[in-house]
């Protein structure tokens, strides 16, 4: 009998998806799951006539492969895949290969690495982005772990993987150890933070311009066309089409309490212990965690005082929209901007040796932020593989100059008329603090010196000599 290119674990929407998708590319598949009866009911329903078998158990699966075995786990993060990890080591052979697909966080990656090289295996920990669409389709796919595996599976991740017009696969090689589920991670924060920024400008459109689900979908149908042109904008158009049963907005009967799995609160912690400011994407998990408060929201709401109604808006709303698409594109900069940065210094301290440019061009199709927008941020790296921010790069600089008196704009009429932009607002105070040269913390340090004699730097001495004052001396 003839062994199965690949084994997966896994049968859920996205391990089915996976597993047709490397079928119709011509890849043999056997399949298992702890619960067998999916196994079954999987062979005998999509699976059925095609070059996919099925296992009744982690033996039979790894006896299925052909060498070097390649097993991928699409399954939850966390103890269940160390638990299969475990299990597989004692079946396999010197260089067989234990894939990881899920959404794990990336200190787990780069243990779980160490530990399956040390019994003489390879581990890959790759992301896998676009949802279930994407998984039958052609997601973006972002591998790491140990360098040795790579070969063995390019060719089976670059075929099933997204592909753009050029015919570049929306898949290669991002690091060691823990280093493509790092950039998976950052990917998910971004996400976060363009999804953010887009409520937040349909929640600008509906309170203070009181446009309708119609409107709004012109106007996004519009943005898709520009600087806006991504997979969020285009499906963000779709949902304001979508009507219920009654006629009315599908959108307007969903509750306002948003969930999320931790990939954005995994990268909003991994800024704070490399010190890069990510404040953009860090409001973004902070407003879904202000949005689960529903109820405290509602009682809030009845009892706090906001600015006074000022009647609707009577000023030109296309001039307006405008400026909304102006200050959502320069926050997405920012988002952008930011995740970068951090990847940067996340890169340095584990010698990773990221290539950023490449990254963006993984993100082009398939995942859920891919934009035409990525295309930019490639031609920037090019241009300075050394850029410490994408704002500093001229087209980025250049993008902001434009849109900023917009951007002021609305954030001034949204924090006038008690409208929520934290995205939005959070930009820009970065931008503004970025591009300052002198700010407020010398006051600061003196503070911290004064209750804590922690020291401070002067300015007219050389930069690591540290003064201390005794401030109650008169």
């Amino acid at each position: 009998m003839k062994k199965a290119d690949i084994g997966l674990i896994g049968l859920a929407v996205m391990g089915e998806n996976l597993v047709m998708n490397m079928e119709s590319r011509g890849y043999s598949v056997c399949v298992y799951n702890r619960t067998t009866e999916k196994v079954t009911d999987f062979i005998e329903g999509r699976a059925k006539g095609k070059n996919i078998f099925g296992a009744d158990s982690l033996e039979e699966l790894v006896a299925g492969l052909s060498v070097p075995r390649k097993v991928m786990l699409m399954i939850k993060a966390g103890k269940p895949v160390d638990d299969y990890i475990d299990a597989l080591i004692p079946l396999l052979s010197p260089g067989d290969i234990i894939i990881d697909g899920g959404n794990t966080h990336y200190p787990d990656t780069t243990r779980r690495t160490k530990y399956v090289e040390s019994k003489g295996l390879l581990l890959i920990g790759t992301g896998v982005s676009g949802g279930e669409e994407g998984a039958l389709k052609g997601p973006s796919i972002m591998p790491g772990g140990s360098k040795g595996a790579w070969e063995h599976v390019k060719p089976i991740f670059q075929s099933i993987a997204a592909k753009v017009e050029d015919g570049i696969a929306c898949c290669d090689w991002v690091g060691s150890d823990g280093a493509g589920h790092y950039v998976k991670m950052i990917h998910n924060g971004i996400e976060y933070g363009d999804m953010q920024l887009i409520c937040e400008a349909y929640f600008l459109m509906k309170e203070y311009l009181s446009l309708s689900a119609d409107e709004m979908y012109e106007v996004f149908k519009s943005w898709n066309t520009g600087e806006l042109d991504s997979y969020l904008i285009e499906i963000t158009g779709n949902i304001f089409a979508r009507k219920d049963d009654d006629g009315t907005p599908l959108v307007e009967k969903i509750l306002d309490t948003a969930g999320q799995k931790g990939t954005g609160k995994w990268t909003s912690v991994a800024s704070l212990d490399e010190g890069v400011p990510l404040t953009l994407i860090s409001e973004a998990v902070y407003s879904r965690y202000l949005s689960a408060m529903k109820d405290k929201r509602v009682y809030a709401s009845k009892v706090l005082a906001g600015p006074h109604p000022t009647g609707k808006f009577t000023g030109d709303k296309a001039a307006f929209i405008e400026d909304i698409r102006q200050a959502l594109f320069a926050s997405k900069i920012i988002s952008y901007a930011q995740g970068f940065a951090l990847m940067r210094a996340t890169s340095e301290k584990y010698c990773w040796n990221l290539n950023y440019g490449d990254i963006a061009m993984l993100w082009r199709g398939g995942c859920i932020i891919r934009s035409s927008f990525l295309s930019n941020i490639k031609d920037a790296f090019d241009a300075n593989p050394n850029l410490d921010n994408l704002l500093i790069d001229p087209y980025f600089c250049n993008a902001i100059a434009k849109a900023q008196d917009s951007w002021r704009r609305v954030c001034a009429a949204a924090i006038t008329h008690g409208v929520a932009i934290s995205a939005f607002s959070s930009a820009l105070a970065y931008y503004d603090g970025y591009r300052t040269a002198r700010l407020p913390a010398n006051l600061l340090q003196a503070q911290r010196d004064y209750f804590g004699a922690h020291t401070y730097e002067r300015v007219d001495k050389p930069r690591g000599e540290m003064y201390h004052t005794n401030w109650l001396e008169t």
